[in-house]
């Protein structure tokens, strides 16, 4: 076990050497009871089991960390944490005579502990998640999206926080709430939603009639256009997401079911209530073929009270926070492309692998990679960074999520996975050219890769991304590696040196990814031209492959009425997907909405529909 290293002395120095003082910020109190002491954490690392091979540590605690709900890395290696003081009991739903506060953590010594800690904003409330990108931190403050900029990176805003959008639910619960942000492949920005808060959201100012309601739901914003939208809609309390080395987006969520596939335009089941839209008849349920929890013996909510044989059998509990799809290249390759999650009640880590099923995909069972003893532990969400080492965010609290019993706030711990002897590296990507970063990907480690990627995005708007950087770019989408092609696909089209042209000639492509991202990236900023449009209708005809059949039903909201329609009756002759649990109803979502403006044409459908939803739901939707 590592000794902290760090002193008391040392963390009051640096927050006066940031021009902070220790009495401008409200005290933190507890209102919990309980008798359980907290554990040290030399005491609570030494209850951690792990497969054999791996390492744990405490890498921060309190009083240098308290309360972290997110936490996000940026392009030095850094890791920045928001740590949510407000949140309370549900009798006073949050505090707003306290404040959040987002913090940078760094390991100077490199002996695997932070020894610095920077507070860069203390007065905030609200906070559920953050990032770093485009000259400035983003949080979800609700009933705000914040940016806050400092284009110096000198760790000091340089302004006050500008309202990106408003109009997010800040009342009705705690944490079912705005949460969670993280760069897609795409360049935007993406976040989650839960269920019992009802969001009107626009920028500040838009008329209530032209806002975007939405609940449950995964969601996403484009950090130059500003443009905001959702991705798809339903489960119960999202609160984890990432992607594969495919680019597909994956997210977890509580009680109904833990693992989902991020289709765009996809509707999920619920745990309770009714989409927004009419008509959908039928609802995709989750990817994941196992329930955390012994669903025929316990109850959900008989979880949280003890772990019985049975349910620590199936992975300990309903209630999933944080989520990891591992590409960070230092851990063994078993663990490469496979979902971590914290498991809230269970006390642990669960793992998934994930397979092609079908149309698209499912999540299969792999026995828990971490196990805590420490009945205070608490995971809220966990990432990997540079050197491919894990963190992992434990509330450190003894209830929570069922049980408002109050808070325990002077709490929080961080722990840091490694596998073997690995000790931390320095890294900085803001210090490499725009050639340097484009030869960056293609990196083991995906999160040199992302911010990589991001970088050249950001740099693009600048025109700092020069034509040897572009070459590169190409030479990587044009080379053999599916993932390395998709990395420069996706940094030529952030930069802005993907023209349609090139994307409809990608249709054709030998690669069922490159095809399924084509496709995506000629609708990525709203109706696809007619142009695209003639060539999606061309590939689905002989297309072969299921899962870029599926994606072609995702972007049937982005085609014109009369393209929805052909593409329709070309995807429903798909027979050999006529069971498969997502492809039929992704079809009946792109359609749906036309059936009563044409009764002729959708029976004609109907009647040569090789998908029984189609056969069955158009006859009643046109009764209706």
């Amino acid at each position: 076990m590592i000794k902290r290293k760090f002193t008391s002395t040392l963390f009051l120095i640096t927050l006066i050497a940031q021009g902070v003082l220790l009495g401008d910020f409200p005290k933190p109190t507890n209102t919990q009871k309980t008798d359980l002491t907290l554990p040290t954490p030399e005491e609570a690392v030494k209850g951690m089991s792990l497969p054999d091979g791996f390492k744990i540590n405490c890498f921060a605690s309190e009083p240098m960390i308290r309360q972290p709900i997110a936490m996000a890395f940026d392009d030095r290696n850094r890791l920045w944490v928001a740590e949510c003081y407000t949140y309370a009991e549900a009798r006073t739903n949050f505090d707003l005579k306290l404040r959040d506060r987002i913090v940078i953590l760094e390991d100077v010594n490199g002996d695997g502990r932070a020894d610095k800690k920077t507070i860069f904003h203390d007065d905030l409330q609200r906070l559920t998640g953050l990032t770093v990108g485009f000259g400035g931190v983003w949080a979800t403050c609700a009933p705000n999206l914040l940016f806050i900029p400092d284009a110096d990176q000198d760790d000091r805003p340089d302004g006050k926080p500008q309202v990106i959008l408003d109009g997010w639910n800040d009342n009705s619960v705690r944490h079912n709430m705005v949460n969670g942000l993280k760069w897609g492949p795409d360049g935007w920005l993406y976040g989650r939603h839960g269920i019992q808060a009802l969001s009107t959201v626009g920028p500040p100012g838009t008329p209530k009639e032209q806002r975007t309601q939405l609940k449950c739901s995964i969601w996403r914003i484009h950090p130059r256009t500003k443009k905001f939208e959702v991705v798809c809609e339903g489960t119960t309390n999202p609160w984890g997401h990432d992607w594969d080395e495919h680019g597909q987006l994956f997210f977890i969520n509580t009680v109904i079911g833990h693992f989902w596939h991020g289709l765009p335009g996809a509707y999920f089941k619920r745990m309770y209530g009714q989409h927004f839209r009419t008509g959908l008849y039928g609802l995709i349920d989750q990817q994941g073929d196992h329930f955390h929890w012994d669903v025929g013996k316990e109850a959900a909510k008989d979880v949280k009270k003890k772990m019985s044989l049975s349910t620590d059998e199936a992975g300990g509990g309903h209630a999933h926070c944080g989520m990891m799809i591992y590409q960070g290249g230092q851990w063994p390759d078993k663990y490469k492309g496979k979902v971590f999650t914290a498991n809230f009640h269970g006390r642990r880590i669960n793992c998934d692998r994930i397979e092609r099923s079908g149309a698209g995909y499912v999540a299969k069972h792999e026995p828990d990679f971490m196990k805590a003893k420490d009945l205070w532990f608490r995971g809220v969400e966990m990432d990997y960074d540079m050197d491919g080492t894990v963190f992992l965010l434990d509330w450190s609290d003894v209830g929570e999520c069922h049980e408002n019993d109050g808070i325990h706030r002077t709490s929080g711990r961080i722990y840091r996975i490694t596998y073997g002897n690995q000790k931390p590296k320095k890294h900085n990507l803001v210090e490499k050219s725009s050639e340097e970063l484009a030869n960056l990907l293609g990196n083991p480690n995906q999160k040199i890769v992302r911010h990589s990627a991001r970088l050249l995005h950001e740099r693009s708007t600048t025109g700092a991304v020069d034509n040897r950087t572009i070459a590169i770019l190409k030479n990587k989408k044009n080379g053999n590696a599916t993932q390395t092609r998709l990395q420069g696909l996706w940094g030529l089209y952030t930069t802005g040196k993907m023209e349609e042209k090139d994307l409809i000639e990608l249709m054709k492509d030998k690669d069922e990814h490159m095809r399924i991202w084509a496709l995506k990236l000629l609708v990525d900023e709203g109706k696809a031209s007619k142009g695209a449009s003639r060539a999606f209708l061309e590939q689905a005809k002989s297309e072969r492959s299921s899962l870029v059949r599926l994606h072609f039903a995702s972007i049937m909201r982005n085609l014109s009425e009369q393209d929805r329609w052909k593409l329709t009756e070309i995807l429903s002759g798909s027979q050999d997907l006529e069971s498969d649990p997502v492809f039929p109803l992704m079809v009946w979502y792109g359609i749906e909405e036309l059936i009563k403006g044409d009764p002729a044409r959708s029976l004609k459908l109907a009647k040569r529909s090789k998908l029984k939803t189609l056969t069955e739901w158009i006859p009643r939707r046109i009764a209706e």
